[in-house]
């Protein structure tokens, strides 16, 4: 057994800075009522620790401790406020942050202290007697007022490479001073594994079984969890991350892989047992919450962590299951195995797809529709973006068709009318301009024809409202149908206003959410596809 194996912890706590590390990620902008949201995961989840936040930094910071003690319920995870040390040259009694640090209200705060040399004289501008008294002093005075501390030695990974000597006097001070926790920061996110791992090894020799040694790292060589990883190998028993991976610059290591990569690969106990499952359901709630689309190839929890669209791949599936292309069962982390059509599938991917999607497709049909989907995603069609249009084509191969209504035609008028005013650079008028988009549709309702018109904003908005006009007297259920998401591709830019265009519509009727697909020269005919389509798919799943 290794060095490093032998250092295995049987657990670790997870120490989530997701509403604070985390909300430094580009994008995001938290509200209170947002932070205590993320807060209600992270409960749920299982952490041991919440980062709250940085109390004396900013009022909502500074109100999501006012409103916790409240508003919260936690039994599993605690509250920790984040400040750092003591001004240079300064005093822990008069010092704005430390007191800020106690008044926050939490029994565990976690303190940020330079413990690289250069940073000491260099952004402090203190000489490294001062850098040492100042992480000593803020340690004790926060242990006097009956806190848990835990200490964030920043750039100690740069530090331990240029000067080992200082860094170590760092964390010594801190340790003596009583810190719980001695927490090795990889600030600039710059270090590899082997470095990490070796590192952390060093000081957990160093300083013993009894002092709890804790990592936080960030994502700048992409390594972050990798990092974090090695520096459990070593015997690290407190790990730092947020969720999802967010961060500033490319964010902290992403406790989504951490968690399972040491729970279901090394048997490190990170969660309350069972908790694990929680993972993608947790990663997409915060996802909507900080208002950022979930990563759809992130490890376990992404959309195309378990999903499956070469040939071989999806024909193994069919006959031996998940354990032929997926590295553990989805289920275990909340996820699904997913099939995707495509080109690159045959008919064994079809079957397991349509079995999903509730279709009864014999292998005959199968083999034909395969060889179907081939020569349309040739044309430009990508089935594995739009299930619902996927399902009615399937269904199609079966012989079905849909009985709703039938297209007799469609014509879409667009005028766009400016004001009269001659000799005037149209420029100068483009605010006072209109668009005006009318369709008009013709459609069959059993024997009976119908030709309705439409208004819109746009000439899709315009068709949409033509055909809910035209069938709503027989099925009135599409007053509930709501397009949420357009999305138009040009396929062959080289082609420039003639090219193909893709267009993708997802819809929902407050419920259930579908997408579908249209391919076409004229981007208003790949857009009454996709519409159409969006119609019959609803009609053909009453509620």
């Amino acid at each position: 057994m290794s060095d490093e194996s032998a250092a295995l912890p049987s657990a670790v706590d997870i120490f989530d800075t997701t509403l604070r590390d985390g909300s430094q990620f580009e994008g995001i902008s938290l509200s209170v009522d947002d932070k205590l949201r993320v807060a209600e995961q992270l409960e749920w989840l299982g952490v041991r620790w919440i980062e709250g936040g940085y109390p004396q930094a900013n009022p909502k910071d500074a109100e999501f401790f006012r409103r916790a003690p409240t508003e919260l319920t936690l039994s599993t995870a605690e509250l920790v406020a984040f400040g750092s040390t003591r001004r240079p040259r300064g005093k822990v009694d008069d010092d704005p942050t430390l007191r800020a640090l106690v008044e926050a209200g939490t029994g565990t705060v976690c303190i940020v202290g330079k413990s690289s040399a250069f940073h000491v004289t260099e952004a402090l501008r203190a000489d490294l007697d001062e850098g040492v008294a100042m992480v000593a002093d803020s340690v004790r005075f926060l242990k006097a007022e009956g806190l848990r501390v835990f200490f964030d030695a920043e750039h100690f990974f740069d530090g331990m490479r240029a000067d080992p000597e200082f860094t170590l006097r760092i964390l010594e001070a801190a340790a003596m001073a009583g810190a719980d926790c001695l927490v090795l920061c990889d600030t600039n996110g710059g270090s590899l594994p082997h470095q990490v791992g070796a590192i952390t090894a060093q000081v957990v020799a160093a300083f013993g079984a009894d002092t709890r040694i804790g990592i936080h790292t960030q994502n700048d060589t992409g390594n972050a969890v990798a990092n974090s990883v090695a520096a459990v190998l070593a015997g690290a028993t407190q790990v730092q991350g947020t969720i999802n991976g967010y961060g500033e610059r490319t964010g902290n290591a992403n406790l989504m892989t951490v968690i399972p990569n040491l729970e279901l690969k090394l048997g490190v106990r990170c969660l309350p047992e069972g908790n694990v499952g929680r993972l993608t359901s947790v990663s997409r709630h915060v996802a909507e919450l900080v208002n950022l689309p979930p990563h759809p190839a992130d490890p376990y929890v992404g959309a195309s962590a378990f999903a499956h669209k070469a040939g071989l791949h999806t024909s193994a599936l069919g006959r031996v299951g998940s354990v032929a292309y997926e590295h553990v069962t989805p289920e275990t982390v909340g996820n699904t195995t997913r099939v995707l059509v495509s080109d690159l599938g045959g008919k064994a991917g079809m079957s397991m797809k349509a079995d999903e999607l509730g279709v009864a497709l014999d292998e005959q049909a199968a083999g034909t529709l395969s060889d179907e989907l081939k020569r349309r995603e040739a044309a430009g069609f990508v089935y594995e973006a739009a299930d619902a249009s996927l399902e009615l084509l399937m269904r199609h191969a079966t012989g079905w068709r849909q009985p709703f209504f039938r297209v007799e035609g469609y014509r879409v008028t667009t005028y766009h009318r400016l004001p009269s005013a001659a000799g005037i650079d149209p420029l100068d008028v483009e605010d006072d301009a209109s668009v005006d988009c009318e369709a008009t549709v013709k459609v069959w309702v059993d024997d009976e024809r119908f030709a309705s018109v439409g208004e819109g904003n746009g000439p899709v908005n315009a068709l949409d409202n033509a055909l809910r006009a035209a069938i709503r007297h027989r099925y009135p259920v599409v007053d509930d149908l709501l397009l949420i998401d357009f999305k138009v591709r040009v396929l062959d830019s080289s082609s420039g206003t003639g090219a193909v265009t893709r267009v993708l519509i997802t819809s929902t009727d407050g419920d259930r959410t579908w997408s579908t697909i249209g391919v076409s020269e004229n981007v208003i005919e790949a857009s009454w596809q996709a519409l159409s389509d969006a119609f019959v798919w609803l009609l053909a799943h009453p509620v």
